[in-house]
């Protein structure tokens, strides 16, 4: 490939004449007879083929140069503290992934080799079968404060006013006076001794939402705490762990956080054969022995998988989402059966992923290009949400 310019390669890898696996073996057979070729230049091709800007200008993925100064500013009072320097992670991608009619090329950011090679022949194999389906059926961040009465029997009563409708509407409207995006959609509430814990529910627009509803369950409680409805609730913590944020837990596998992701596809058994070198039987095989059983023996709580969260965590860093979320954020549950004639049918079900395209990570220039070459970058301006929803549904195709 030496003697050919880009834009030549380029066409060989749309064409299908040349893998662009083989500009990575090409540099690596120089390197192997002591040359030293342009290790950039697969870079460079790569992203002429898949139409990602080369100059280098701002809100571009950066690959040859690094505005460190621009960097900075963007880090600056928000996303780190005592800054030092930065770790570079090498992004590469996945794809074109077929989800709900559309095509992704996935960005992942990992220094785990064969991850995306694996993840891009899966991508493969979905874009081979006609495509994969996503649905999401539950979209509802949560926070879960802790708060304390002076007896058990007034814990409950507090548990018991906030079930009523009428008092729900009451909080439903203090909660929203502080957000233009958040609805709360519901409170769980548990006793435990006079504690109650109350898990917020609240759809956040395109941001991930935390903050958004830690806010307005701050309003909350001051409305609580005022006149006599409740003057002698204590808050122990706006974060009771009942939410559950960052930590493997029950409650997010069962209920959901964030957005619930169902996806599928059917695959057809030559596809299986072909691409992923094994059978129906073999993969049906395996799912059930170690998807469900061993994770059944371990003890697992939402690991019915192989590693979800490899993927979740390459997504996670190229897309500005918080990495310490991948706890929850890879709850999935892997599933196959046979259907048709000798076909199989391979669906994962994610309860809690837990992403935005606003706020956070996303605002660095390099994470915010990888949300851009997806088509979730910032908020949407006419539907809010509905970044935040495709990019789960992208992470759960990935998964997949």
């Amino acid at each position: 490939l030496s003697s050919l310019t880009d834009e030549e390669i380029v066409e060989k890898v749309r064409s299908g004449e040349v893998s662009q696996y083989k500009l990575e073996e090409e540099i690596m057979k120089a390197i192997e007879k002591g040359h030293s070729p342009d290790c950039a230049r697969a870079v460079r091709i790569r992203r002429l083929w898949l139409g990602q800007d080369v100059n280098e200008e701002h809100g571009s993925l950066p690959f040859t140069k690094f505005n460190y100064e621009t960097f900075y500013r963007e880090v600056l009072g928000k996303a780190c503290e005592n800054v030092i320097g930065y770790v570079p992670i090498p992004v590469g991608f996945a794809g074109p992934l077929k989800l709900n009619g559309n095509e992704y090329f996935v960005p992942m950011a990992t220094t785990e080799g064969a991850l995306v090679a694996s993840t891009n022949r899966g991508a493969r194999a979905i874009a081979e079968a006609g495509g994969a389906t996503a649905n999401i059926f539950r979209d509802a961040m949560t926070r879960a404060p802790v708060v304390q009465l002076p007896s058990s029997a007034r814990a409950v009563e507090l548990k018991r006013w906030l079930d009523v409708p009428e008092n729900f509407a009451r909080i439903k409207a203090s909660f929203e006076s502080t957000t233009r995006f958040g609805k709360l959609q519901e409170i769980s509430t548990t006793v435990a001794g006079r504690c109650c814990h109350m898990r917020f529910k609240c759809s956040t627009g395109d941001a991930m939402g935390m903050n958004m509803v830690s806010k307005g369950c701050l309003k909350v409680f001051e409305d609580l705490n005022e006149g006599d409805l409740f003057p002698d609730l204590e808050m122990l913590s706006l974060s009771g762990n009942y939410c559950t944020d960052k930590k493997p837990s029950a409650v997010n596998w069962i209920e959901g956080r964030g957005k619930s992701v169902v996806c599928e596809v059917i695959l057809p058994s030559h596809v299986i054969v072909n691409v992923l070198k094994c059978t129906v039987q073999g993969l049906m095989k395996l799912n059930v022995a170690k998807n469900l059983v061993g994770s059944a023996l371990a003890g697992s709580v939402g690991g019915n998988n192989a590693h979800s969260a490899n993927i979740v965590a390459a997504c996670f860093l190229a897309c500005g989402q918080d990495p310490a979320q991948v706890v929850e954020s890879a709850n999935c549950m892997t599933l196959m059966e046979p259907v048709g004639d000798g076909d199989l049918h391979i669906s994962v079900t994610m309860p809690s992923i837990e992403v935005g395209t606003v706020g956070g990570g996303t605002a660095l220039s390099a994470q915010r290009a990888c949300l851009d070459s997806l088509g979730v970058g910032g908020a949407h301006q006419e539907n809010p949400g509905q970044n935040a929803r495709e990019l789960s549904k992208i992470i759960a195709g990935t998964v997949l």
